[in-house]
């Protein structure tokens, strides 16, 4: 039994690095003043960031399911059974759209698997890697899709925002408080636990939201995640939005942090984050591993 992992590139994975690693990776649309692009395709990071900035109306959409399809129905000419691993349900409707389609078309039961296991951006990448490592080992689709689903909120994210434009042009900020915010220049960190992208704290300095994020991952590590800590099985990635030289600091300080764990890549942000938060963010992530 031969099973593939597939994934979006919410997951940060390049279409390159998909080659290498022998998976595939459906790109997300995103709309930039009605025209429609596609991630790492038609539309860099660089490219993204440039009509970000100069005011366009960018947003991002759904993968259209028959386009998604074909990338199952190619897979599957070489592989017995795929397992689909998209960005989380509580950011975007896309899972549960491919979780119906793959369930009500016939040549996809009991061969596509979509998982829901509330993943984004550095942790949904981890989710491909303990995917891919368990195919390896000749575990099948049902396996996989399980025990994925099951440590699905095994995983946190904080992020620094950068700037307040982007949260108000997306109504999560009214205009006064935004306003107010950058007059006071507060830098929000976020959080998110699974579900939706959601305020953690407010502060007013790069390095007290630095020392937020890492003293909120000591309480999670000594907390929810202390069982893992101790079989060696968590991972601290960091990500950023246009900010890689602050995340390449962070990554200095996370290493001192948490001298215990392993503190390995760096990644931008999903494009479906991004355009909600803007530029100049940083991110850290704890997630456990298969």
């Amino acid at each position: 039994m031969k099973t593939a992992i597939v994934t979006d590139s919410n997951s940060g994975i390049t279409q390159n690095e998909a080659k290498e690693l022998g998976i595939s990776v459906v790109p997300m649309p995103v709309l930039i003043d009605g025209e429609l692009y596609f991630e790492d395709l038609t539309l860099s990071q660089e490219q993204f960031y440039e009509k970000l900035k100069g005011d366009a109306q960018v947003s991002t959409s759904q993968p259209n399911p028959l386009d998604v399809g074909e990338i199952w129905d190619k897979v599957l000419e070489e592989y017995d059974e795929l397992v689909y691993i998209p960005m989380s349900s509580g950011l975007s409707e896309t899972c549960h759209t491919l979780q119906h389609f793959a369930e009500t078309e016939d040549k996809y039961k009991n061969k596509v698997y979509v998982i829901d296991n509330q993943r984004i951006s550095i942790t949904q990448r981890q989710s491909v890697m303990d995917g891919l490592k368990m195919a390896k080992e000749g575990k099948n689709g049902k396996e996989i899709a399980e025990w994925l689903t099951n440590t699905k909120m095994q995983s946190s994210i904080y992020i620094m925002v950068g700037t307040l434009k982007y949260l108000k042009k997306g109504g999560r900020l009214t205009p006064a408080v935004a306003a107010i915010g950058t007059l006071l220049k507060i830098k929000p960190v976020l959080q998110i636990q699974g579900f939706k992208l959601d305020q953690y704290a407010k502060v007013r300095k790069l390095a007290d939201a630095k020392t937020t994020m890492i003293n909120a991952l000591k309480n999670d590590i000594s907390s929810r995640f202390q069982n893992e800590l101790a079989k060696g099985n968590l991972v601290i990635d960091i990500a950023h939005t246009e900010n890689y030289d602050e995340a390449e600091k962070f990554k200095a300080e996370l290493i001192e942090a948490f001298p215990n764990i392993k503190v390995h890549r760096i990644d931008p942000l999903s494009l479906s984050v991004s355009c909600h938060i803007g530029p100049g963010a940083l991110a850290c992530a704890c997630t456990i591993k298969y």
